[in-house]
């Protein structure tokens, strides 16, 4: 089940999607935290009459380091945060502050949480999961050498890509990410490469904070990344979800 966010005539709600519609909630202002009880209403709109925002809302959005391959084993593993306001949705401008050197984007299997969760355990970390979105984890390297604890690097406004929809019914163990920069392809790689899987990186945040519904996990970029530019258009995509674009932008008036 694809479950997405969209404004429309009527407001902004939640919806499920189905081909190329969306039908709205009974509930639709409010993120079901149960994958097996999702209620969709009567209200069918289009999905080319409305507008596909972020998927979710998140007071917190974590990422992982260390986790990009095999070798990160060796590591122990390590969390960041993103600000929740880092979050755009599809087709929404990734802007650019002038001066702030390059700029990376990382395709990602992103994790929706569905209910409150701490201290999960191997065995039941994935009931905590409502379902799984694209993510571009946008990334200032040349701030990353520089801010250990990569704040500035990750943390502008619209570093943060997620969409187009959550995908409930997804095995993400062995997901392909994509990434396509103006249409030129780096090449893909699966989360089967990750050092850690999903229920491993739920089982260790958990121990230290709790995750709520409409909470973010990035899990970590499987494969290539590539710098972006103003003008450029990226695409993101995971198998078995979808694709996330998003087009670069030039931001002015503000300092780097």
């Amino acid at each position: 089940m694809r479950i997405a966010r969209a404004a429309h005539a009527g407001g902004i709600g939640y919806g499920v999607v189905e081909g190329d519609r969306l039908t709205l909630l009974d509930d639709p202002h409010t993120l079901p935290t149960d994958r097996h009880a999702v209620n969709p209403g009567r209200t069918s709109l289009r999905l080319r009459d409305v507008r596909l925002l972020a998927p979710v809302e998140p007071r917190t959005i974590v990422g992982m380091a260390h986790n990009t391959g095999p070798a990160d084993r060796n590591l122990p593993p390590q969390a960041f945060l993103k600000p929740a306001r880092s979050a755009i949705g599809p087709h929404e401008a990734i802007p650019l502050p002038a001066a702030i050197g390059r700029v990376d984007v990382e395709g990602e299997l992103a994790v929706v949480i569905g209910r409150p969760a701490r201290h999960l355990r191997p065995v039941d970390a994935l009931d905590a999961v409502l379902g799984y979105t694209v993510a571009n984890d946008v990334t200032a390297r040349d701030l990353q050498q520089v801010d250990p604890l990569w704040t500035t690097a990750k943390g502008y406004d619209g570093f943060t890509p997620l969409g187009p929809w959550i995908e409930t019914d997804l095995d993400p163990s062995d997901a392909v990410v994509r990434i396509h920069v103006n249409g030129s392809p780096l090449a893909p790689a699966s989360t089967a490469r990750l050092a850690r899987d999903v229920t491993e990186i739920l089982v260790y945040l958990t121990s230290f904070m709790t995750l709520g519904p409409g909470d973010v996990v990035l899990t970590g970029a499987p494969g290539e990344y590539a710098a972006i530019h103003p003008g450029d258009q990226v695409t993101v995509t995971v198998d078995g979800i979808g694709s996330l674009h998003n087009p670069a932008t030039q931001l002015t008036g503000a300092p780097a």
